[in-house]
């Protein structure tokens, strides 16, 4: 008894230990880590949105904005956050949505996506990925920039060459992150035009 009573005071002080070890390193980088994902969001804008002079959030919470998109046939992304895009006068260019598919092969693919007032996609700005290495990991070289200045609807991807502007070349063997990509965008674009074209947001 005196045995198993020693064994659970020393278990306790180790796990007593370790979780202030663990409270304290949380408490010294959570500062660092915020500041640095608010650097990546603020490049992400800026990449997305050069000429824009200021970003602001719109009001609206994420449930109910990936809620939006879930009825549009897009259950497996979510809406994180809508900015409005506006110039050094303040009047609105468009917006900056951050969108995250939750189908890619090695997890979350999280991007923000620039879109103008008139429906033009600038681009997207890839926040954070884990796919295959040489494969997935690809898709900043091969399908982020296939998404720039184009005006369509939806996406579609393909595997034997893209012949129009609302067609995207899959990369090699990683069919699963070009179709979790291309989805995810096209949820952005359903948001967008359902509840952000022509001023139709809570703003």
């Amino acid at each position: 008894m005196k045995n198993m009573l020693k064994d659970a005071a020393i278990l306790f002080a180790i796990t007593l230990i370790a979780g202030a070890v663990l409270g304290f390193v949380y408490d010294v980088t959570k500062a660092p880590i915020a500041e640095q994902e608010a650097k990546a969001k603020s490049e992400a804008c800026r990449e997305v949105f050069a000429d824009a002079a200021a970003f602001e959030a719109l009001e609206g919470s994420e449930e109910e904005m990936t809620a939006v998109a879930a009825a549009g046939g897009y259950a497996k992304a979510s809406i994180n956050e809508v900015l409005t895009a506006s110039d050094a006068s303040g009047a609105s260019l468009g917006y900056v949505i951050t969108v995250t598919s939750h189908e890619g092969y090695g997890g979350d693919i999280r991007f923000s996506m620039g879109i103008r007032n008139d429906g033009t996609l600038n681009g997207i700005s890839i926040l954070s990925i884990s796919e295959t290495a040489g494969l997935g990991m690809r898709a900043e070289e091969v399908l982020k920039p296939q998404f720039a200045n184009k005006n369509v609807a939806q996406f579609t991807y393909t595997k034997s060459g893209a012949v129009s502007d609302d067609q995207i070349d899959a990369i090699s063997s990683a069919t699963i992150t070009t179709s979790a990509v291309t989805n995810a965008v096209n949820a952005g674009l359903y948001y967008f035009q359902t509840e952000l074209k022509g001023g139709s947001s809570n703003e």
